[in-house]
């Protein structure tokens, strides 16, 4: 009888294990295509709260043959619209506003249509800004900062829609919010990241990143596809806005971050859920976008997520509740579908 039970335990931790490899091999092969030769990608998987799968594929550097590790950060482009929400909402939890404030009560020289917009409008991306992409001024030679879209949008004298009337994304908004969290904190908006929400959490490698001011540690450079190969596409002139999409992170540092919104560490629960709440148009048109948070669902699921694409990265950081289940893709190829990647990962586990 003993030996029985050992042998089934035993049996049971084998089937366990061959389970793990057999799922790690399906993970592996949804990204075979990446190499020693080509950019790559970082991926993590976790389940009821543990990391079943961490690994890098391809390089993170063509020129120097670095490869991608789980510690290699990426610029996460609007993944980063989670920490802006965020911080938004520390904000607001302490009182230092409301999200019912207008952004001309923090820009009292924004022109009159500022008096209509409010911090959920723009939270929500029913504010109506213009795009700031499309007013730069043909001559700019140096990289925009949040600061400078602000001048932007304060020389127009209209919105796409009436504040809150319609939903658009506008990553002009979210450059104006890191504007924001800068006078009501008094500190610079990376410096506010890092103090509450990167250093609390220990993502000791995670950055705004400001050239002349910060470095990315164990960094991946973007690259785009061509027919001729891959190509350095880095940097453009917007990739200095951090508001919008300017955080470096790895799977490493964003599964801390994952953490942190399960247990609702830096915000309590009941002022997080806010990030989840769809907005609702005046005509009762729901559209699914919280807080800096993606909610369409996923094969008839409930999903939290965002994705990142920009200048040389493609990523997503995307949640399933129903399973406990986190997937992160961070690729350093412009334009790659990492949406894709990653819905092929949540497939393995939707039965």
């Amino acid at each position: 009888m003993h030996n029985s039970f050992l042998f089934l335990i035993v049996l049971l931790m084998l089937v366990g294990c061959n389970n793990k490899v057999n799922m790690n091999q399906k993970i592996d092969n949804i990204f075979s295509e990446f190499n020693d030769t080509t950019p790559g990608a970082s991926v993590a998987v976790v389940k009821d709260h543990k990391v079943i799968y961490q690994r890098g594929f391809g390089l993170a550097d063509l020129e120097t043959k670095t490869k991608i590790e789980p510690k290699t950060n990426f610029r996460l482009a609007s993944i980063t619209k989670q920490f802006t929400a965020l911080s938004i909402m520390m904000l607001e939890n302490e009182n230092k506003l409301s999200f019912d404030d207008t952004l001309q009560k923090f820009f009292p020289d924004f022109p009159d249509y500022a008096s209509k917009i409010t911090i959920k409008n723009i939270l929500q991306h029913t504010s109506g800004l213009l795009a700031y992409e499309d007013h730069m001024p043909d001559t700019l030679t140096v990289q925009l900062k949040d600061k400078d879209v602000v001048d932007i949008l304060m020389k127009q004298d209209s919105t796409y829609f009436p504040p809150g009337s319609e939903h658009r994304y506008s990553n002009s908004g979210y450059a104006v919010l890191a504007m924001i969290i800068e006078k009501v904190s008094g500190k610079s908006f990376a410096q506010f990241l890092h103090d509450r929400i990167f250093a609390p959490l220990k993502m000791e490698n995670t950055v705004a990143y400001e050239k002349g001011i910060s470095t990315v540690k164990n960094r991946a450079y973007g690259y785009t596809k061509t027919d001729s190969g891959f190509v350095d596409s880095d940097q453009s002139l917007t990739s200095a806005v951090l508001g919008d999409g300017g955080i470096y992170s790895s799977t490493i540092d964003l599964i801390k971050w994952d953490r942190s919104i399960d247990d609702a560490t830096l915000l309590k629960r009941e002022k997080l859920n806010k990030a989840f709440e769809k907005a609702v148009l005046p005509n009762g048109d729901i559209v699914d976008y919280g807080f800096g948070w993606r909610l369409d669902p996923y094969r008839g699921y409930e999903r939290r997520y965002h994705t990142g694409g920009t200048s040389g990265f493609s990523n997503i950081y995307m949640k399933l509740p129903k399973f406990n289940l986190t997937v992160i893709v961070l690729i350093n190829i412009y334009d790659y579908d990492a949406k894709g990647y990653a819905e092929k990962i949540a497939d393995l586990f939707i039965q």
